[in-house]
């Protein structure tokens, strides 16, 4: 970038001498046939780009770029200035090439060239601009279960709106605004400068390390500690308090069990290297921009590999719970979306989804027609089919006629209450009878909704809103025992997400295991696609 900067003021001044001529300001004659070439040389250029051709073609083919204008000049100025800064939004610089820009800025010659550069100008900003706004990848290319709809913006009025506005404060508009992009990119500056001083040292090469013990593998764990920011600098060679306060704070960061032991997930996590934690965040970047819009004042975030489901008001957590995902076989990934809460039920029926009827329950109702006693059998109309007069053996996954319903009880598979943001995925929030699995470190169980450790304490925070006393009325509907809908007045959006790295409320970045393996396939994706990691020195 500071090259770029080096040669702006020679590439000013063979702009101003070039577009002279083209103006006007030599022979008429000859002034008009270099306007005319500049003109028709941005028309051929912009043809092959529907977008481009329109934003031209409307302006009469003014330039927006190559003019001797101080503005056309600022335009140019910045549009170098951030393209050379892309890899600090984790972006394939190689895409925009502002070194390349600049050496064909420095051999135009004549107006011809300008209108080809004017038009190679204006591709390499729309690729910024869109990239650095919504994302690099198109989500569901890279994971089918990634089906967030991007909030893409209208090419050709990036063209338009850049025109009318100030471009430094265009191009500083673009990015996420969010603290969490922030924070990102703050962490992304600081891993890139410690790697640069050698990263975090040598990896523990023990097993399972343990308060009170000593030795080399100690050592190695204590300067690991010390290098990644979680204990301050000492000579001990023990497995003490400040060590397994240490770890604690580590395990804590990294969705483990705080219990300051360092076994074998905690030691997995602790050898991680750098490069792999930026991974992570270079991959958060790309996430956090394909969410480029308004989440709601009031919504749901749920993080699927954090296991965790909050309510955030005005950007500030006001409940947060544990949840168990989707399990991690196919068919059962949770998948990520946004949409919006219209009501729960409470006390629900449990309405068997399809591929559960026919690839779970089928079978054992072939072998037993009393199976799963607990389930209902219906037909087309609703009606409670009788088992004893139904020869299940006959019936294929294609076949079988039936549907399924388990009706409300405190051991329904939807526990006592369903939270509902009705989509083709068919996928809720909701409360479960399996209490025990909320124990557990990585709660990926269910057949791919979300189930809640606290869920009527959820209902209570979201009907805060709209009832002077939630709890008492949430548990007057709960007592009838009737399968109730409660339309939630004011529709809160919900964000299904899944973030490895984020920022925690106090600031520390938090990093979790990849346990569908989608990070993976965005990096690579990423990767493929120019987006290098780097160090940082000085």
């Amino acid at each position: 970038m500071t090259t770029i900067r080096r040669h702006t003021n020679l590439l000013h001044l063979t702009f101003a001498l070039i577009l002279t001529a083209a103006l006007g300001f030599f022979a008429p004659s000859s002034a008009r046939a270099e306007v005319t070439a500049l003109k028709q040389a941005i028309a051929e250029s912009a043809a092959s780009d529907a977008d481009i051709a329109q934003f031209y073609r409307t302006s009469g083919y003014k330039t927006l770029w190559v003019g001797s204008s101080g503005k056309e000049r600022k335009r140019r100025e910045q549009l170098l200035r951030f393209l050379g800064d892309a890899e600090a939004h984790g972006l394939p610089a190689s895409r925009y090439d502002a070194v390349g820009l600049r050496d064909k800025m420095q051999a135009a010659g004549n107006a011809r060239e300008l209108g080809q550069l004017e038009v190679e100008l204006s591709r390499a900003f729309l690729a910024y601009a869109r990239e650095v706004q919504t994302g690099v990848l198109v989500p569901s290319r890279v994971d089918r279960n990634i089906v967030r709809q991007v909030p893409y913006r209208d090419r050709a009025s990036y063209l338009v709106n850049f025109s009318k506005s100030s471009p430094a404060g265009f191009f500083r508009a673009l990015p996420p605004q969010t603290a969490e992009y922030a924070a990102l990119m703050k962490e992304k500056l600081r891993l890139e400068r410690q790697l640069a001083q050698g990263g975090w040292g040598p990896t523990i090469s023990s097993g399972k390390l343990e308060p009170g013990q000593s030795g080399p593998s100690v050592v190695t764990l204590r300067n690991r500690l010390i290098a990644m920011g979680y204990l301050r600098p000492n000579n001990r060679e023990t497995y003490d308090d400040a060590v397994t306060d240490a770890v604690q704070q580590f395990q804590l960061a990294h969705g483990l069990t705080a219990d300051g032991v360092a076994g074998g997930a905690t030691i997995a996590e602790l050898n991680k290297s750098i490069p792999t934690r930026l991974q992570a965040i270079h991959v958060a970047m790309e996430r956090e921009r394909w969410m480029n819009r308004d989440r709601g004042q009031r919504h749901v975030l749920v993080n699927i590999p954090d296991f965790t489901a909050k309510i955030i008001d005005n950007d500030r957590v006001t409940f947060e719970t544990r949840s168990v995902v989707g399990a991690d076989k196919d068919g059962r990934h949770t998948p990520e979306f946004s949409d919006v809460m219209e009501f729960m039920v409470v006390n629900p029926s449990w309405y068997v989804p399809r591929s559960i009827v026919v690839k779970e329950y089928l079978p054992a109702l072939r072998k037993n027609a009393n199976a799963v006693r607990h389930i209902e059998i219906t037909d087309s109309r609703g009606r409670v089919v009788n088992r004893g007069s139904v020869n299940f053996a006959k019936y294929t996954e294609k076949t079988f006629p039936f549907a399924m319903r388990q009706p409300p009880s405190r051991g329904n598979a939807l526990g006592l209450v369903k939270f509902m943001f009705p989509n083709q995925y068919n996928i809720y929030l909701h409360d479960t009878p399996a209490k025990n699995l909320f124990g557990r470190e990585v709660r990926a169980f269910s057949h791919g909704c979300v189930r809640l450790a606290d869920p009527f304490d959820f209902a209570y925070a979201l009907l805060s809103k709209q009832q002077a006393d939630p709890e008492g009325y949430f548990q007057s509907v709960l007592a009838t025992g009737k399968e109730t809908r409660v339309t939630i007045k004011e529709p809160v959006p919900v964000h299904i997400t899944y973030r490895t790295a984020f920022a925690s409320n106090k600031g520390r970045m938090q990093y979790r295991r990849d346990i569908y393996g989608r990070d993976a396939r965005i990096w690579t994706a990423l990767a493929n696609a120019g987006v290098v990691l780097h160090d940082v020195r000085g």
